[in-house]
């Protein structure tokens, strides 16, 4: 299913990430997560890409298992890292085949065990240049849908570690934009000010896309810290720590903060009128299904 009809004016989408199991035993974990949340009937759900396609057959064999034994659209991560434009292509040509409606094009993180990776060599040194060759990929009428793949692309509420002149950041969002995206999804934030300055900003730049906010409870103290790395300079409100302080070390404490939190942050997101919610599940369904409850979604 195309994305254009998944998100529809007025009718917020619910969505999950999951990233691909690395065993037999992994994969039959994270199925029974899958089959616990598609009770929730999401909208969609997403399946990240390693490192420089390191995960590129685990990520494919997920997204067509999804495809095949579960009603949930599947959009599977794309990224530029290490990759030739037939690499790409013939990537792209895989997902057609069987189906699939939708990629987030990414510029994507280099492989963490090359310090010195150069990306003048990636065929796509930007995620502008990925969503242009998707887009003419789609033109090329290759897909069963005549609409080629519906495209996402990746924001930054709080700003990209790697471009501190937001301005400038907004212009990368920009020209995503007009290479073809048809929706944008936030990475993490833990404070709805920052998305709803961020969304307006994207409105004075003439950026009219559906925009989905990422959400990710934390579930544990060790957590807060794998985040503070994965969304370098993210904000967490003090409100959010002296919280977290009063949980000190109790682990079901902490994750009861942290679904509370994340709680609070759909409602108000759903308040005001945001086109989506994406929630980062890290492949556990406990967290999301509470989150739900606590929305009044059964």
């Amino acid at each position: 299913m195309h994305i254009r009809d998944i998100i529809k004016p007025h009718e917020p989408t619910f969505s999950f990430e999951f990233f691909p199991p690395k065993s037999s035993e992994a994969a039959d974990t994270l199925f029974e997560t899958i089959k616990q949340l598609s009770s929730r009937h999401p909208s969609f759900v997403s399946v990240t890409y390693g490192a420089g396609g390191s995960t590129r057959e685990l990520t494919h064999d997920l997204v067509v298992r999804i495809k095949e034994t579960t009603s949930t659209p599947p959009i599977p991560h794309l990224t530029c890292v290490d990759h030739t434009a037939e690499e790409i292509t013939t990537t792209l040509e895989r997902y057609a085949s069987v189906g699939i409606g939708n990629i987030l094009a990414l510029r994507g993180d280099p492989p963490s065990d090359n310090g010195n990776y150069n990306r003048s060599n990636d065929a796509f040194p930007y995620a502008a240049d990925l969503v242009r060759h998707i887009r003419q990929f789609n033109e090329s009428g290759k897909h069963p849908d005549p609409r080629g793949f519906g495209i996402g692309v990746a924001a930054f509420p709080e700003g990209h570690p790697g471009t501190p002149n937001r301005l400038l950041e907004m212009d990368h969002l920009k020209a995503k934009v007009d290479e073809g995206a048809d929706f944008i999804c936030t990475q993490l934030f833990f404070d709805n000010h920052d998305f709803f300055d961020f969304r307006d900003r994207c409105r004075l730049a003439g950026i009219s896309l559906p925009i989905i906010a990422g959400i990710m409870p934390i579930t544990s103290a060790k957590g807060i810290k794998r985040m503070a790395e994965l969304a370098a300079g993210a904000h967490f409100p003090a409100k959010l720590l002296r919280a977290l302080k009063r949980a000190g070390d109790n682990q079901e404490a902490v994750q009861r903060v942290g679904i509370h939190h994340a709680a609070e942050q759909c409602a108000g997101l759903l308040n005001a009128d945001v086109d989506g919610i994406h929630l980062y599940t890290l492949n556990q369904s406990r967290a999301t299904q509470e989150v739900y409850a606590s929305l009044g979604m059964g």
